[in-house]
């Protein structure tokens, strides 16, 4: 009998370890099923977290796009030199400070005047606003005679533009000899040849269009109005067609010579723009143009820029212009595909366009961070 009990509790003992194991296999599943779930949900926070920044770190990109500065400049880092640094012989001299003691101002320096306006003819005026009985000596009453001259004041004075009719007389010349015989020779001057045939056009007049519509952005509706006060009338359609008049037959020729003159040179830049032009046959006015600008380098000699229109922005275009071009040049210009098409031309990055892209890529407020790459 005691055997039995004994038998009996040792068994209903294992049946309890039994229990606890299961109980403690449970409870390790539970554990382990908690702590994957708490995993799981911090992975999801951080990808919260990482979303977030991200989204952040973009509102700072475009925040930047829309309202910050569009400069590349930036201050320089500890350690690096200026790529752009000028020699140390033309750097600008430290502005030296100079205690001004209090109650005393410094005098102003008297303007160069000679200097200010060594490019502007000089006319000598002599002035004589005094009267008779001022001239006359106040001890003995005689007149007096001028014994010197002295400058007492400088002015500019402006003259306002005028127009001028210009009629060109030519003159008939005849033989003496012959004039009483039926072949009577003669010979007429017909002059220099107007710039536009048929026209009243002068040089002076086209070229001062010109530059005002195209150097001081003046529409011609509005010169238009300022030949009116000169007491002339010129419409604008008669200046667009000497202007387009006098681009084909003296421009042109011009800038021809400058384009193979260009073609010459080893080393280019190159960049194109967008441009919208009206009513062009065929075309729709919202279509979009483009004018290529293509100029010489740095390279010591006169420099050359040209402008090309083009009605798309198809790599052909710069391939057609800079046809001809010496086998190893080099060419400056971004990362547009287009370039690909210029062949026998080496392409040179643009550091801007590249230093544009790292500046970007340093996040807001971490500018002298220089353990960030991008400052790097």
């Amino acid at each position: 009998m005691a055997a039995s009990a004994k038998d009996i509790q040792f068994k209903e003992l294992k049946d309890t370890i039994s229990q606890l194991n299961t109980t403690i296999r449970t409870q390790n599943d539970l554990t382990l099923s908690l702590q994957k779930m708490l995993e799981e949900r911090n992975a999801k926070d951080d990808e919260k977290d990482r979303i977030i920044s991200n989204l952040q770190a973009q509102l700072e990109y475009f925040k930047q796009k829309l309202f910050g500065s569009s400069s590349e400049r930036r201050s320089d880092m500890p350690g690096q030199m200026n790529l752009f640094s000028r020699p140390d012989s033309e750097e600008e001299p430290i502005p030296e400070f100079i205690e001004m003691k209090a109650g005393k101002r410094g005098r102003k320096p008297k303007a160069n005047y000679d200097e200010m306006f060594a490019n502007l003819p000089i006319h000598y005026e002599e002035v004589d606003t005094l009267t008779d009985k001022e001239k006359q000596c106040p001890a003995c009453g005689t007149m007096m005679v001028p014994i010197g001259h002295e400058e007492i004041r400088t002015e500019l004075r402006y003259t306002k533009a005028k127009l001028e009719r210009i009629v060109y007389v030519a003159a008939t010349y005849g033989c003496p000899v012959s004039k009483d015989m039926e072949d009577s020779q003669f010979i007429k001057d017909e002059g220099i040849p107007a710039l536009i045939p048929g026209g009243y056009a002068s040089s002076s007049l086209v070229s001062h269009i010109m530059y005002e519509k195209y150097a001081d952005a003046l529409p011609l509706y509005r010169q238009e109005k300022g030949f009116e006060l000169l007491g002339v009338s010129i419409s604008r359609t008669t200046m667009a067609g000497w202007i387009i008049t006098c681009s084909r037959n003296y421009l042109k020729p011009v800038y021809g010579y400058f384009h193979r003159e260009l073609l010459k040179r080893h080393f280019l830049m190159a960049d194109e723009t967008p441009i919208l032009v009206l009513k062009e046959p065929g075309r729709r006015p919202q279509g979009k143009s483009y004018v290529w600008l293509m100029r010489s380098g740095e390279d010591r000699l006169p420099p050359i820029v040209l402008y090309h229109y083009s009605k798309t922005r198809a790599g052909e275009h710069a391939a057609s212009f800079l046809k001809g071009i010496a086998d190893g040049a080099y060419i400056m210009v971004d990362g547009y595909s287009g370039y690909n098409k210029l062949k026998n031309i080496r392409r040179c990055c643009c550091y801007a366009h590249i230093r544009r892209y790292l500046i970007e890529a340093i996040p807001n407020g971490h500018d002298k961070d220089y353990s960030h790459p991008a400052v790097q």
